[in-house]
């Protein structure tokens, strides 16, 4: 709950494949129980499937939420402050708003960023 009193809900949607994975966060101030959110996800996926402008169909269902239901897309435009952290003492720093967004402007040609799921028992974080 916000302090004003008003009431968010957060949604997410997903898409994946064998090796990618990618979700967007929603907001809005009405609650939908799953079957409610699904047909408002199917509907948008309907309307934009087979053209959209967006990078992704994730970005297109949203955008279509968000025109049409009053969602909210949580995404980096919202970004106020960002920290970069770090298993090394001392480097775990803010990152400016603008740092972030000058490295927004490489997306712009032809690079995203990705999350990556490793095994724990792959992970090397601290190790020598």
């Amino acid at each position: 709950m916000r302090d004003d009193g008003e009431q968010h809900y957060f949604y997410e949607i997903h898409e994946s494949d064998d090796e990618l994975y990618s979700d967007l966060l929603l907001a809005h101030d009405s609650e939908f129980d799953e079957d409610e959110f699904l047909a408002l996800v199917l509907e948008a996926r309907a309307d934009v499937v087979q053209h959209f402008e967006q990078d992704s169909l994730l970005e297109a269902i949203g955008a279509r939420l968000a025109e049409q239901h009053g969602f909210q897309v949580i995404d980096d435009s919202q970004l106020r402050v960002a920290v970069n952290v770090s298993v090394n003492e001392g480097e775990t720093r803010v990152v400016t708003v603008e740092e972030r967004r000058a490295a927004d402007e490489v997306e712009e040609e032809g690079f995203r960023s990705m999350l990556v799921d490793v095994d724990p028992e792959e992970r090397r974080w601290g190790d020598a």
